[in-house]
């Protein structure tokens, strides 16, 4: 009878996890398949059950009084059928609220979810967090269990749980995420085809070409793609209809050099070397994790400038941004502050009537590690002219405290600042107004409503973010609601979906997007508003590369 009971009891947790894979079928910022919503059902009622288990555990733990028999099976019909209810409807809806982001977002609306696929991948997701758990447990019983012959009942207890955690964080660290971690370190540097698997260097490139401060072998497939595409002069000289120049790409790959100091200085020297400090614009840029630079970002001010351009980037890994984040936080910290501080350094000892306007640039991570070193504070005497910041990730501290400094009553996801003579923000919708009305420095934030690497918060866990107070974006489902605990890992899911989203949505920024801010920031010569309509048209080919076909 008495297991009976504790069964019977222990039925609710089961509730309060069905509760949680309800709530994830809700929209949020991307839409999901069934594949992804399987799996993240699956994992949300596992959280759910889990949460239910330590409350039941909590309940005896305070030897509080415990229905039994009739009265246990009465509350699980009251509490069951509700739940059951919730979850069915919750099914039923799901289509046309994924729907409801899929329209918002220009794709293909879907005539099925494939639910009885979610049920069943959530509930195998959910077995194995089950088995996993009761391993654990099982793990834990057979520490503290010998711990009894030499220690205290509650003292063999904490320590069996200690000596648990410790077999789980070295199994997981130095065992199977160190050999996850060689794979996948040894898969990019393959991928990228360093030294002895890197193509021929084809003629003409500035860059790693006759005469270069950069070896083409340590270059990576993303800077050998950047240095060997994007307009020359005739290409852009046939776009704008005046003389043309072919723009200045330097890029020093990851490979060229031990320390990010030492990669810094060889790409300012590399930038001399070309004449980069000649030109009207010059940019300095921060790739993504894989060393990637959108050519969006940079074929668009290229194109306005007439080529008279000159871009320098550094690659700090190898790994996709999330990877790197997570793994190699201060690479692309350490190497924007060397890169930034050595050519401001030098842009600052030249002549201001005879030196190019100064820009920083970033996309992501690369947003968040230029961020970082810009030290605005440092460069009050000489600062520089501006900065194009897209898609900046939550963790950027600079992003934080522009968004907290918005006016009054100024939404979360599209903040104004002031009178907008400092800091602006662009999204898919408006273009940061214009070239007028600044004052010495431009900095304009492009950020799409729907990016969760943008509006990803931490405390979401327990809070609702600010943003999800306000009235939802113009690709947003509103349907969207806050649920605690659930939101969160939903937000989890949708980072990691975050660049299948089409153009102009989530975390796929492209061309006709970055237009808009480049020229509010540069304010090219002679530029119309219909100049600035016809390369966003240009942009909308249907180029798959970035802004233009190379």
């Amino acid at each position: 009878m008495r297991y009976f009971d504790r069964t019977g009891l222990y039925i609710l947790p089961l509730f309060l996890g069905l509760l949680f894979f309800a709530a994830s079928l809700t929209p949020t910022l991307i839409p999901r398949s069934w594949l992804v919503q399987g799996i993240l059902g699956g994992l949300v009622m596992g959280v759910g059950y889990l949460i239910g288990r330590i409350g039941v555990s909590l309940w005896r733990l305070m030897e509080l009084p415990e229905p039994t028999g009739r009265a246990v099976r009465i509350a699980q019909v009251i509490i069951g059928l509700p739940v059951l209810a919730v979850l069915a409807g919750c099914l039923f809806r799901a289509r046309d609220w994924q729907n409801s982001i899929r329209e918002r977002m220009g794709l293909e609306l879907v005539d099925s979810i494939y639910t009885v696929r979610i049920i069943a991948l959530a509930l195998a997701v959910f077995l194995t967090l089950v088995l996993l758990g009761y391993a654990l447990h099982w793990l834990f019983n057979r520490f503290r269990t010998w711990l009894y012959r030499y220690l205290p009942e509650r003292t063999a207890n904490v320590a069996g749980f200690l000596l648990t955690v410790i077999v789980v964080v070295v199994v997981t660290r130095d065992g199977v995420l160190d050999r996850v971690i060689a794979g996948l370190d040894s898969s990019v540097t393959v991928a990228q085809n360093l030294f002895d698997t890197a193509p021929p260097r084809p003629e003409g490139v500035r860059t790693a070409g006759p005469g270069s401060l950069i070896d083409w072998d340590t270059l990576g497939q993303p800077g050998r793609n950047y240095v060997t595409t994007g307009p020359d002069a005739a290409a852009i000289s046939a776009f704008t209809g005046r003389a043309a120049q072919d723009p200045i790409r330097v890029y020093v790959g990851r490979a060229q050099a031990e320390t990010p100091q030492e990669r810094a200085d060889v790409a300012l020297a590399e930038l001399i070397r070309q004449g980069g400090f000649d030109r009207e614009v010059l940019i300095v840029a921060m790739p993504t994790g894989t060393g990637w630079m959108d050519p969006g970002a940079v074929d668009t001010v290229e194109y306005m400038h007439n080529g008279d351009t000159a871009t320098v980037a550094v690659q700090y890994s190898y790994f996709q941004s999330p990877l790197a984040l997570i793994l190699e936080t201060r690479a692309g910290l350490d190497q924007a502050e060397a890169l930034i501080g050595a050519v401001h350094s030098y842009w600052r000892d030249l002549p201001k009537d005879a030196r190019p306007r100064l820009y920083i640039h970033g996309l992501s991570l690369g947003a968040w590690s230029s961020m970082h070193g810009t030290d605005l504070f440092a460069l009050l005497d000489d600062p520089i002219n501006g900065a194009v910041w897209a898609g900046p990730p939550f963790p950027s501290v600079t992003w934080q405290r522009v968004v907290a400094s918005r006016n009054l009553g100024s939404p979360y996801i599209s903040p104004e600042l002031g009178e907008g003579q400092l800091v602006r923000f662009a999204n898919h919708y408006t273009h940061a107004g214009g070239p007028e009305g600044w004052g010495n420095m431009r900095i304009v934030f492009l950020q799409y409503s729907s990016d969760p690497i943008v509006f990803f918060e931490t405390l979401s866990l327990y809070r609702k973010p600010v943003w999800m107070a306000e009235p939802p974006g113009p690709d947003v489902s509103p349907f969207m609601r806050y649920i605690p605990v659930v939101t969160q890992f939903q937000l989890a899911v949708d980072m990691a979906l975050a660049n299948t989203a089409p153009d102009g949505h989530g975390h796929a920024y492209y061309g006709r997007d970055y237009v808009g801010p480049w020229v509010a920031v540069t304010d090219p010569a002679n530029w119309t508003d219909a100049d600035t309509a016809r390369l966003m048209a240009y942009c909308d080919g249907g180029f798959d590369a970035g802004c233009v076909n190379d």
